[in-house]
């Protein structure tokens, strides 16, 4: 059955920037989006000051109708979308619907997820992608199901990974292809010329949810190891290490870093510091530090920071 553009009746659900291009892309487009839902306004930040999303910042603006549920099964929350009347839903980087909800609309709730699909399914595939250190990712619409990323394909499409490609970048290229997918993907429903793939399940790479354990920089790892694994952590939630320089120990971000590959003798995590470089060896070289942040101060780049820091001769990472 074809379905005219006019008519359908589509709720957006988002939480992060990466879902507002997508939501932007919907009213540039003319669609009618009569609900957004996103997460409850939260404490953020060290005054804990209350927050609210991304997507409803710019929901608010355009003047769309926003629901901020606790509970995605609680009862008054499932008489207000109803009462809605949605014919189709849009997800990005929301989180696990119960059947209730996905199940309503007459057209379906399909999900934009930022991998090619079944690879990297989870909370963090933009990140994971650059530390196993991929060289193609993508974006992939698909029908919700009952589990996580897991729903019949609708389109994909890759884009390579650069050599330099940080988290950052990479997540603005897959923000613009993920708008361009998403209306791809409403109008294959508006003409009714959907072909949904399954997922097929092999040897596959997960994107777990980040944390700070693994956030922390194994220094027993190769130089280009080290490397992904600083930039795809760059710029959130960064890369961290611990410093120890005499007695004293700090925790540091790292967000930039080189990689120099090299024979030496230097045990690794050993600390050598130049008049305007520091590096840190490694089983097969050095990482150079280029950008870094200190407890309590701002990012620097290193010839800044050795103007006003000497370490001492048995400095380490550890």
């Amino acid at each position: 059955m074809l379905v005219d553009k006019e008519n359908l009746r589509i709720i957006f659900m988002g939480t992060p920037n990466f879902a507002v291009d997508i939501l932007d892309g919907l009213i540039q487009q003319k669609y009618s989006v009569i609900g957004v839902i996103t997460a409850p306004d939260r404490p953020a930040g060290r005054g804990q000051k209350v927050r609210e999303s991304a997507v409803k910042t710019y929901a608010k603006k355009h003047q769309l109708n926003v629901l901020q549920p606790k509970n995605l099964k609680d009862p008054d929350f499932i008489r207000q979308l109803k009462s809605l009347n949605p014919n189709l839903q849009v997800v990005v980087a929301f989180r696990m619907l119960p059947k209730i909800v996905w199940q309503l609309p007459k057209y379906g709730t399909f999900n934009l997820h930022a991998s090619l699909l079944p690879q990297y399914r989870g909370a963090a595939p933009i990140n994971w992608a650059i530390i196993n250190g991929e060289k193609e990712t993508g974006v992939s619409t698909f029908f919700i199901d009952e589990n996580i990323d897991t729903g019949a394909i609708i389109l994909q499409h890759s884009i390579a990974i650069s050599n330099d490609d940080t988290a950052g970048t990479l997540h603005d290229k897959l923000m613009i292809e993920g708008r361009l997918l998403t209306l791809k993907t409403i109008e294959k429903i508006c003409n009714n010329t959907v072909k949904i793939v399954e997922q097929p399940e092999f040897e596959l790479k997960t994107a777990h949810k980040l944390h700070k354990e693994n956030c922390k920089i194994n220094w027993h790892n190769s130089g280009e190891q080290i490397r992904n694994h600083v930039r795809g952590l760059n710029p959130y939630p960064g890369a961290w290490a611990t410093l120890k320089d005499g007695d004293d120990i700090y925790n540091i971000k790292i967000y930039e870093v080189q990689f120099e590959e090299a024979t030496h003798r230097n045990f690794t995590g050993s600390l050598i510091a130049e008049k305007s470089s520091i590096k840190i060896a490694v089983s097969d070289g050095y990482i150079v530090l280029n950008q870094f942040q200190f407890p309590g101060k701002k990012k620097m780049d290193v010839k800044s920071f050795l103007n006003g820091f000497s370490f001492q001769s048995n400095s380490k990472m550890i």
